[in-house]
């Protein structure tokens, strides 16, 4: 009967740190907001939380989450998918631009395993502009089924508004929670309004990052485990000049 009672505390423990609405660790992708064409663009991937620059090390990543997918769409929408290889604190990957204009840098996992009831959905973006063409800047560059998005970014300057859009399966997401967290881990949660968008006026420089969760009521079965709910979250770079 003890070791009963043990094993009932040791999962209620378990789910206390890998419940998502406490387990507040996220995927995102960071990046220079310029290319030049012919140049190779690092791209890096980091799980962790950014608010506290806490990274968990790529050996320690939990389940499957190493085998994200990781594209780039071009101005001209041709998609590239990478292959990214472990550092000690990140995965790493490479793009040559041969093109002006704004490419999308997309990440996509959904976890293998089940966590208590729950499948667990990353998402993650951010751009890249090359010379002055504006051409590729806009949502839909993103096929995630859960994304973030903004105009401004490729001229994101500090003490300038800017406005971020939040689309679910390509439709906006109005009324709902997002966060921006600013480079010294300020953080604020915003509302979407009707048109799904907020809006954010960065006071530092720096790279910015905005989160998007959203639990989905749905059951059925993933790897052969039962679930009754998707928890799809979405992260945005912004890089603020």
């Amino acid at each position: 009967m003890k070791s009963n009672n043990l094993k009932k505390l040791a999962f209620v423990l378990l789910m206390f740190v890998t419940s998502p609405a406490l387990f507040a660790h996220a995927l995102w992708i960071e990046t220079k907001a310029t290319g030049t064409k012919g140049k190779a663009q690092e791209i890096s991937v980091f799980f962790g939380e950014f608010s506290d620059k806490d990274i968990t090390p790529a050996a320690k990543w939990f389940s499957d989450l190493k085998d994200f997918s990781l594209v780039v769409i071009s101005p001209s929408k041709k998609e590239i998918k990478l292959t990214a290889n472990a550092l000690e604190n990140k995965y790493q990957a490479f793009f040559t631009p041969d093109e002006d204009g704004v490419y999308t840098i997309a990440m996509h996992h959904k976890v293998k395993d089940v966590y208590g009831t729950m499948v667990l959905d990353y998402n993650s973006s951010a751009t890249v502009t090359v010379g002055n063409a504006a051409t590729g800047n806009e949502a839909t560059a993103n096929r995630n089924v859960i994304s973030l998005f903004s105009k401004d970014v490729i001229a994101a300057k500090k003490d300038v508004k800017i406005n971020v859009n939040a689309l679910y399966e390509g439709k906006i997401a109005k009324e709902q929670k997002m966060k921006v967290i600013a480079p010294n881990g300020w953080e604020k949660e915003l509302w979407s309004n009707e048109n799904g968008e907020i809006a954010f006026t960065p006071i530092w420089s720096g790279n910015y990052m905005v989160e998007f969760a959203y639990t989905e009521k749905a059951s059925g079965e993933h790897n052969g485990k039962k679930y009754d709910e998707v928890w799809k979250m979405a992260t945005y770079l912004i890089s603020v000049k």
